[in-house]
């Protein structure tokens, strides 16, 4: 009877392609959802681990004064207990960069002489180029994970007139250094600092850490160690930005999950109750219960499983450019931030389980049917329900199709009440992301109605070409060049933070309207205007121990300025805080900038500008402002566009669905109508207002709720803070717009079947009737 089973699901999986694509389509979508979700919230556990333990990245980076340890000391380091690995020791060398270079300001540039960028610990990646291989060649450390060729043999000045020359560019989770020379040109150097990598057997937090490394450099002269970094501080700088967007990512695969739950329940279950017919003429033919439920769940499977695999496929394929995007701007160096491996195996387990589960009780009720009463089921209409509702609408002065639009979904409440649940979630969706997009966009762009052009000066952008122009005839220039209305100044700084050892970066900002632009990202405290003040972001903050009202003291050159923290920002690095040029001349006399920012000038010409403002310096690299946001932004903005997409589709093939369900069981009452005289054009109108209310219902259920999910999401990222001007973005057009995407899920979902209701023959139904 096995073979009979099987003939007889396959007959009835190709009997019914319909309700066979549509459940198809409807898992497909749900596992394109459920994989997207958990990619993005199992990526965010421990992508640093894996690639710092891929990269053999250093627990310790320690450095030792020349003068307090001698080498063989150092080296007899690494054989103490707890120690798993070590390498060096290694000479370091501060060098001071005088001017702006590919990208980076001027200041302290830390070096250490590797002879090559393997060893038992801290294994450096090489990106691009080659490794130092003899005296006046350096590479750089570029955490990022990128670089330009275009830089390669770029020659890196040091103070005094010495000049090293860029040969190759890498990356080191463990950021060892700022870049490697020669064992040799390392000497030359002068180095002031010996470092020694470890990796203990037991690093796992901060106690076990100090631990370990007191026992290793047990014995050692007193005061030999000066300088300890952790790599746990850089692992919380490694997630702050998956931090910042996985709340929201959380948020909607939540919202995925729960939407495809109900859509899958709904379809199938409307398709085994659709099915009672079928089942009972099994029966009658001899197939037992169980061998019925059989071939019902074989026939709900088949296109679940197909529906799953194609999902799993499609939702693998999308995770990776969307966490490599939301990685990217953080420190990653080469990490591969990828979901977990087993996540394509789960899903493939878990959906058709789900989908069988799904189909199992309504499936369950038909087993207890006999053939008669199942058969009966299949057919015969439900009486009494929602003939109250259609009495009260029939004494209105509606349109009889459409007063019995109105009522239809009457009959069956529960299967209306899972399709309304969909497109409620649907629309919440959809205005969840139309708010962020918006709230991002204004975060990132300029909203003063002007165009801008950014002006980089040629060393920070990796310009070789020697500047015309001293800073101040810049500005002037750019001042007076036509279509100019407003110049805005940058300039750039590496200082030290006295009591810490890692340098920062320090944004003097000055022009025209400098205290606006330094008022506009504060949302705590108030702008950074007056002298030795500053300003920073929750990240900065944070890991430096500050609050609003703290002081912290500046090193620039042997030269110190205490500053205080006045306000705290929408969002920064956590090596970076803002000021205004009256801190900056406090700190140093040096005027350079590294960047301009150029308001035009109503019905300006930007191109012109940019044209004048190279003529006057080819060095100066000038283009038109356009919106950069930074990964995590742009993943949050993408991984919501996704979920939209979807979870509306899914919601419009859960009306599909539900229209098919009715339509095939009003048949009867379909033709009857017809043949009275209901023309195919009031069919359609009849049957898209059954669910076109219901998409009124739900966006002014969705649309609300939506609202406060923004706002509830947005002032609860960690790392992100928004301005208020970031979070009121609900005008009339967007309110509307967000609106009418309940109406738009339910009538998509219901123009084919009702074309299909409009076309039934007449003579047809009645005959099979």
């Amino acid at each position: 009877m096995t073979g009979a089973v099987w003939r007889a699901s396959r007959a009835a999986v190709k009997r019914r392609r319909v309700q066979t694509i549509v459940i198809g389509l409807v898992v497909f979508c749900s596992t394109t959802t459920v994989l997207l979700a958990l990619a993005v919230i199992s990526a965010a556990r421990a992508p640093f681990d894996d690639a710092f333990s891929q990269q053999r990245g250093a627990h310790v980076v320690a450095t030792f004064d020349p003068a307090g340890a001698t080498p063989e000391q150092l080296a007899a380091t690494a054989h103490r207990p707890g120690v798993e690995a070590a390498a060096g020791p290694f000479d370091q060398a501060v060098v001071e960069i005088p001017t702006d270079w590919v990208g980076s300001p001027p200041g302290a540039l830390t070096l250490v002489g590797r002879s090559d960028p393997a060893g038992p610990v801290d294994r450096v990646q090489l990106l691009g180029g080659r490794w130092a291989s003899k005296p006046g060649e350096v590479v750089i450390n570029e955490p990022f994970g990128g670089y330009s060729p275009a830089n390669l043999d770029y020659p890196l000045p040091l103070s005094g007139g010495r000049t090293l020359t860029i040969v190759g560019y890498a990356t080191s989770m463990s950021q060892s250094a700022g870049g490697w020379v020669t064992p040799e040109q390392a000497a030359d150097l002068h180095p002031s600092a010996r470092q020694m990598l470890y990796r203990f057997s037991d690093a796992s937090d901060e106690q076990r850490l100090t631990s370990a490394l007191a026992t290793a450099t047990e014995g050692l002269p007193k005061d030999a160690l000066t300088n300890v970094q952790s790599y746990l501080v850089l692992k919380d700088a490694f997630s702050a930005g998956a931090d910042a967007y996985l709340p929201l990512m959380t948020v909607f695969g939540v919202l995925g999950l729960v939407v495809a739950a109900l859509i899958v329940g709904n379809v199938v279950s409307g398709a085994v109750v659709s099915g009672y017919r079928h089942i009972g003429v099994l029966k009658a033919i001899g197939f037992t219960p169980r061998q019925v439920v059989t071939v019902y769940l074989t026939m709900v499977s088949v296109p679940a499983v197909a529906g799953t695999v194609l999902g799993t496929a499609a939702g693998w394929v999308a995770a990776h450019p969307i966490l490599q995007a939301a990685f990217s701007g953080i420190t990653t160096g080469t990490a591969v931030i990828e979901p977990a491996g087993w996540l394509p195996a789960a899903t493939l387990v878990s959906v058709p389980l789900l989908v069988v589960l799904a189909a199992l009780l309504p499936a369950s009720r038909a087993h207890r049917l006999s053939a008669a009463q199942a058969i009966s089921a299949g057919s015969a209409p439900r009486a009494g329900r929602g003939l109250k509702v259609q009495r009260l609408l029939s004494g209105t002065r509606l349109p009889r199709a459409v007063s019995l639009g109105l009522g239809q979904p009457f009959a069956r409440p529960g299967r209306t009440a899972l399709t309304m649940s969909a497109i409620v979630l649907g629309v919440l969706t959809v205005t969840v992301t139309s708010g962020l997009g918006t709230t991002l966009t204004r975060l990132v762009g300029h909203n003063d109605g002007h165009t801008h052009v950014r002006v980089q000066t040629a060393h920070f952008a990796g310009n070789k070409t020697e500047p015309r122009l001293t800073p101040a005839q810049t500005e002037t220039m750019l001042r007076t060049t036509p279509g100019a209305d407003q110049v805005h100044v940058r300039g750039l700084v590496k200082v030290g933070l006295v009591g810490y050892t890692q340098p920062v970066f320090a944004d003097f900002l000055s022009g025209d309207g400098i205290t606006d632009q330094l008022q506009r990202e504060v949302v705590r405290g108030r702008a950074a205007t007056g002298p030795n003040e500053i300003e920073a972001g929750p990240s900065f903050l944070r890991e430096h121990g500050l609050r609003l009202g703290d002081r912290l003291t500046l090193d620039l050159d042997g030269r110190r300025l205490t500053v205080t923290v006045v306000g705290e920002v929408v969002q920064g690095n956590a090596r970076a805080f803002t000021s205004n040029d009256l801190t900056r001349a406090a700190l140093t006399d040096d005027p350079h900038a590294v960047e301009y920012d150029i308001s035009l000038a109503e019905g300006a010409d930007a191109q012109a500008y940019q044209r004048a403002v190279t003529a006057a310096d080819p060095s100066l690299s000038a283009q038109v402002f356009a919106p950069d946001p930074s990964g995590p932004i742009v993943a949050v903005i993408s991984f919501a566009t996704i979920f939209t997409v979807l979870l509306s589709v899914v919601a419009a093939l859960g009306v599909f669905n539900t229209l098919l369900l009715t339509i095939r069981e009003r048949r009867r009452d379909l033709g009857m109508l017809k043949s009275i005289g209901m023309t195919p054009r009031q069919v359609v109108t009849m049957t898209i207002t059954s669910v076109a209310w219901q998409g009124v219902v739900s966006a002014l259920i969705g649309v609300p709720a939506g609202i406060l999910a923004h706002r509830l999401l947005i002032e609860n990222v960690g790392s992100i803070l928004f301005p208020e001007w970031t979070m009121d973005v609900w005008s009339a057009p967007l309110l509307t717009g967000v609106g009418v995407a309940g109406v738009a899920i339910a009538v998509l979902g219901a123009l084919v079947p009702a074309r299909s209701a409009a076309r039934l023959p007449i003579a047809e139904v009645l005959h099979n009737e």
